[in-house]
């Protein structure tokens, strides 16, 4: 079994697939380690000099800050970034939309809506106007919990955060947007919207902009109008519990699946195993007629081009231009550098600077046309790869994901988070080490395919399974865990 991988034939570095000691000799590249190599990490397989690129994935990953011979450990101390800041981009011509998978889709079981929406989850969600009440929420939540008058295949989960007051403009309609989305979500069997009802964020402004397709599914409580707040929130779950105990799982094509794609924790593993096994994914379920979806815009910098390039026409490609240029001046803006990642995570994991973070993050989307580019607050409404408008941090791309209408997030890790989003958020370990270290965290296991034990065909079909049987109703391991969160964007000032 080989410790090292060269991942593309025009590579100046190879990656050390376990711990290397000083010493080491690499018959495949005919040199001894200079240097421990680290798991992960990369060493130089020919002699680089001072300013000369240095490739990794067939493509620039940073610029040599000294010398570095042939076997010396390659990382932040002698690589730099070779990203600058705005950069003009040029239309290569409309990409071929791939036709769909021959095959049909397999079918999965899930709750038909009334608007031609699939749910994968029947779930109560409590959703607070403002976070002053996130308290009387998780509360509600709990009498809740003890009553036990739910569909039994039913949770009641709080979408609890601290903003819907003191917020002003642009930054008070986004929290209002993405809470609308997650209100309108086909997860969610039934909804609370609970006010306070003196906060920004009134519910007179969210109720008339709303517009649920199933009315009987959405109630609302402001907490300072009634007597016992507790007591009435309680009533109105009830009422939505008898609506939710009529809705039963049938057989749906899962074409109409819509899956998001994260990573984070990411290490010097994750676009080799984890990451491409994504795009495998995605790549089938975009054939088959499904939907995917890309975010982490911070972490296409340096990769962008190739996403660029993959547009079905001009108009997504301007969208996919603006998509970058507005996150970069979104930095500038607030006077911090563009290029500031990685993350001191993803630096002990391998990871030396952004370009190379971002090669490997953008494996997610595969080889697949990109067919649309979504603002924070959009929803999903083309099938196919779309790209989303949102940061890297974790919290806050898994709740921008959902929020497009994503019934499940895909997250890729190599060191580890038991973060889940109120959607299905099934954890792929990109090393059997972090598999075998936190099975109570991960759901798959794509280690295999850095070691040789497989690739990431052999592993797609069972990967795709995995994700099917999740949609059918098999928890993935943040709802056995009991992990379920939203985190907002939050880019304006508070009052």
């Amino acid at each position: 079994m080989s410790k090292t991988l060269k991942i593309h034939p025009n590579d100046t570095v190879a990656v050390a697939l376990e711990p290397l000691a000083k010493g080491t000799v690499i018959e495949a590249f005919a040199l001894t380690l200079g240097d421990e190599i680290p798991q992960g990490h990369k060493f130089a397989i020919k002699d680089i000099a001072e300013g000369e690129t240095v490739i990794k994935y067939g493509a620039v990953i940073g610029i040599a800050k000294e010398p570095i011979a042939a076997g010396r450990h390659v990382h932040t101390h002698n690589l730099k970034t070779a990203l600058g800041g705005i950069v003009d981009y040029n239309f290569a011509g409309d990409s071929a939309v791939a036709a769909n998978d021959a095959t049909p889709a397999p079918t999965i079981l899930a709750y038909e809506r009334v608007d031609g929406q699939i749910g994968i989850r029947n779930d109560l969600w409590i959703i607070p106007l403002v976070g002053c009440i996130n308290g009387l929420a998780q509360n509600i939540a709990r009498q809740i919990e003890r009553e036990g008058f739910l569909p039994e295949d039913a949770r009641v989960q709080v979408l609890s955060h601290p903003y819907g007051c003191s917020q002003l403009g642009d930054d008070l309609a986004n929290t209002r947007a993405i809470l609308q989305n997650y209100a309108l979500h086909p997860n969610a069997g039934g909804v609370l919207i609970l006010g306070l009802g003196c906060e920004n964020n009134t519910r007179a402004a969210f109720q008339e902009t709303l517009h649920p397709a199933d009315p009987r599914r959405v109630r609302f409580l402001t907490s300072q109008e009634a007597n016992d707040e507790q007591a009435e929130a309680v009533a109105a779950c009830r009422e939505l519990a008898a609506v939710m105990k009529e809705d039963q799982r049938t057989p749906v094509s899962a074409s109409r699946l819509r899956i998001g794609l994260k990573c984070g924790g990411s290490d010097g593993f994750s676009g080799i195993t984890a990451n491409p096994l994504l795009g495998a994914f995605s790549d089938w379920l975009c054939g088959v007629g499904g939907t995917t979806v890309l975010t982490e815009v911070p972490e296409m910098f340096g990769a962008e081009q190739l996403l660029m390039a993959r547009a079905e026409n001009h108009d997504v490609f301007d969208k996919t231009v603006a998509l970058i240029n507005e996150f970069k001046q979104y930095y500038i803006a607030n006077n911090q550098p563009i290029y500031e990642n990685p993350s001191p995570g993803n630096k002990a994991g391998g990871i030396s600077t952004l370009e190379e973070k971002s090669l490997g993050c953008t494996q997610k989307a595969g080889q697949s046309t990109v067919r649309d580019v979504l603002k924070y607050t959009d929803r999903l409404h083309t099938p196919g790869l779309n790209l989303l408008s949102a940061p890297g941090n974790d919290g806050v791309a898994v709740t921008a994901l959902a929020a497009t209408g994503c019934h499940i997030v895909l997250f890729t890790t190599g060191r580890g988070t038991p973060l889940g989003g109120v959607v299905p958020t099934i954890k792929v370990a990109t090393n059997t080490t972090l598999a075998t270290h936190k099975p109570h965290w991960i759901d798959f296991n794509a280690g295999p395919i850095a070691t040789g034990e497989s690739s990431v065909a052999g592993l797609r079909d069972s990967f795709i399974r995995t994700v099917l049987d999740v949609a059918s109703g098999k928890p993935a391991r943040n709802e056995v865990n009991g992990i379920g969160e939203i985190v907002l964007f939050k880019t304006g000032v508070t009052l």
